[in-house]
């Protein structure tokens, strides 16, 4: 499956904070067309026209992680300005209020309400491929067959989405879920601020199309 690239190379920084597969998804960023560089440089990461946020391990160290790079500040700083930003797998974990991990309870960068909590399923981790339930309208997923799948790993997850909106002005989020025992967050797109829980760089072409929606917004 051959994949167009963006009409223009748009800058993409993968912020390096310690705590992320920052080299698999440079190369999936770069198969797409994008102009990508890995570094937790402030400046860079701010004038980007987009920001990934990778994430791997435990909620609470990718925090610890991520606030020593300054990349809270980062985040926050680009979404105050409408910059976009994605987060991937623990990277979208950490946008959520808090996160509990072996009855440790850790504070996330509070984009969204909720709260990331283990898993409800037989087996755990949730590792492999997976399909996903997306709004017909989702930029995300568009050009997607509803049968793709994309490639998991976590044990963490969250169950319940908190943030709604009734403001007829502003867009409502999109909401992504899947399931694994019991449905949980997928993905979410949310204004400048987009997320899924799965690897789409290690997706293949489907998550190669999803990495194409995101750049063909910035």
């Amino acid at each position: 499956m051959e994949l167009s690239a963006a009409s223009t190379a748009k800058k993409v920084v993968v912020f390096d904070y310690g705590f992320g597969n920052v080299r698999s998804a440079e190369r999936a960023l770069a198969r797409v067309g994008a102009d990508v560089e890995i570094t937790r440089d402030f400046d860079k990461a701010m004038n980007a026209d987009g920001l990934l946020v990778p994430g791997v391990g435990a909620f609470a160290a990718c925090m610890q992680g991520l606030r020593a790079a300054r990349g809270d500040w980062v985040v926050d700083r680009r979404l105050s300005g409408g910059r976009p930003v994605m987060g991937i797998c623990v990277g979208m974990q950490i946008l959520f209020a808090r996160g509990i991990e072996h009855g440790v309870e850790a504070e996330g960068l509070d984009e969204w309400p909720g709260t990331v909590a283990p898993l409800e399923a037989d087996v755990v981790p949730h590792m492999g491929w997976n399909t996903v339930d997306a709004p017909a309208d989702s930029r995300l997923f568009a050009g997607l067959d509803a049968d793709a799948r994309f490639y998991f790993v976590h044990s963490y997850a969250v169950h319940d989405w908190a943030l709604e909106s009734h403001n007829p002005v502003i867009e409502a989020p999109k909401v992504t879920w899947s399931t694994h025992g019991k449905p949980f967050v997928a993905a979410v797109e949310n204004g400048a601020l987009w997320a899924t829980q799965f690897h789409p760089e290690k997706s293949g072409d489907a998550g190669a199309q999803l990495l194409t929606n995101w750049i063909g917004t910035l």
